[in-house]
């Protein structure tokens, strides 16, 4: 379902969002502008059909452009060791027909047996390049948008998910860090226990990490995504940050999450690695969910900015609400809703009316459609040393426009903002409550 979540690698960059338009300015393809996908809609991803046009394209560059980066490709592979078991990885699903790797026919290629792997090299040889130069492009234009952004005083700000697919190439290249059988199967997933959100929870199906393992070899792999992450962003958000303090585990094969168990973390020892290895990274922790006093304790050692959710603030007792705006202090990331949330408008068509009538009184608004402009105001006004907005609670929009909705598969990832959405008197009122909230006394209009 596109899910970032469901990545086929925690270290590789999506090919889609390579830029056709720079890879021809650069010289690398040639193509006319009508052989550009143009969607029936401005404001949804179709992604099969983007990934069939832009897919023709890369590979039209490959043709084009291989010799010419060759010298450029090599030294990136070089450099980045995951490159050549990412793009393996790529090419053996393709030519097993896209079958997960536990299901596929040569077991010597699942177990990664070395001359099994020495043969696929040599008969993949070109579709191995092919990713690696993708991967390439990909990480070329990343770094020049990251160069223009920080030029400009733009921070870019990355969600990394706790887990890895089942079906990525992590799993099959380090089978030995993840709960796996001897079969390489999961013994045990992940998920989230029943809560108000869903009577059976969640059952997210990736596999657990053998901490104990990772603890073994001084949690390389952790070391290598984090200085990945590092190098593509200024700051990061851990997902699900609860999960390394205690993680939920549900038997592989269970029809829902409501018989699992928590099971303790690796907590402090891991961070206390990280911290060491990558000590200029801005780590903010999605403290969300099943906070305990173990979550609790391995937070306050970090000292990580944990999360507030505005739209979580207004159910039940403001007293006991630690997302109430009465209870956010300094070292937290204040957001109107996050990309699981509905948008504030659409939050406040659905809202029971207790819950709307204490928004109401509390950031000063009546009609509904008024709802997203206070929210983000109150946001930005809070005391959290950042507010986040998404856009499309700064647009104002509806339900319709939700990102995610956790749970189901099938119609998420897909809003994408219009191309005339970006309006002067949008920057002007986004100025005008950045200077009023003080977010930013050095501010200029846009």
């Amino acid at each position: 379902g596109e899910s970032p979540y469901q990545s086929p690698s925690a270290f590789a960059g999506n090919p889609l969002m390579i830029s056709p338009e720079k890879l021809r300015d650069r010289g690398l393809l040639s193509f006319e502008d009508r052989e550009l996908y143009v969607p029936p809609r401005a404001d949804r991803v179709f992604f099969d059909e983007v990934r069939a046009n832009r897919t023709a394209l890369l590979r039209r560059a490959w043709q084009e452009s291989r010799d010419t980066c060759e010298n450029e490709v090599r030294r990136f592979r070089e450099e980045n060791p995951w490159v050549d078991d990412y793009a393996l990885f790529t090419a053996l699903k393709a030519s097993f027909g896209g079958e997960m790797w536990t299901r596929w026919p040569d077991e010597d290629l699942r177990r990664r047996k070395a001359p099994a792997l020495e043969r696929a090299r040599r008969e993949l040889r070109d579709e191995i390049g092919y990713h690696a130069f993708c991967q390439f492009l990909f990480r070329k234009q990343w770094t020049n948008l990251k160069r223009y952004c920080n030029n400009r005083d733009i921070q870019l700000f990355g969600d990394m998910p706790i887990y890895v697919a089942a079906d990525s190439a992590d799993a099959w290249a380090h089978p030995e860090i993840f709960q796996l059988d001897r079969d390489l199967m999961p013994k045990r997933v992940a998920g989230v226990p029943p809560d108000y959100f869903s009577e059976d929870g969640q059952l997210w199906g990736n596999p657990l990490y053998r901490w104990t393992r990772l603890w073994l070899k001084q949690y390389g792999w952790w070391v290598s995504r984090m200085k990945g992450m590092a190098a593509l962003y200024d700051m990061i958000r851990i997902d699900h940050f609860i999960g390394f303090a205690n993680y939920y585990s549900v038997p592989y094969g269970a029809p829902n999450a409501r018989n699992g168990k928590w099971v303790v973390g690796p907590g402090k020892k891991l961070f206390r690695r990280l911290q060491k290895e990558v000590p200029d990274m801005q780590i903010i922790a999605e403290d969300l969910g099943a906070v305990n006093d173990r979550v609790r304790r391995l937070l306050d050692w970090c000292d990580y900015p944990g999360m507030k959710v505005m739209t979580f603030g207004f159910d039940g007792d403001e007293k006991e609400n630690p997302h109430h705006p009465s209870h956010y202090t300094e070292n937290y990331v204040c957001y109107t809703g996050t990309h699981d949330n509905d948008t504030v408008l659409g939050w406040a068509e659905k809202a029971d009316e207790a819950a709307l009538n204490k928004a109401r009184k509390c950031l000063g608004f009546q009609d509904v459609k008024d709802a997203p402009a206070a929210f983000v105001q109150a946001v930005f006004a809070s005391r959290c040393d950042t507010a986040m907005a998404p856009m499309q609670d700064i647009l104002g929009l509806d339900g319709s426009a939700r990102m995610n909705f956790p749970g189901t598969v099938g119609d998420n990832w897909h809003w994408r903002m219009l191309p005339d959405a970006l309006t002067p008197e949008l920057a002007a009122r986004l100025h005008e409550m950045i200077r009023k909230t003080r977010r930013d006394e050095s501010a200029d209009p846009v």
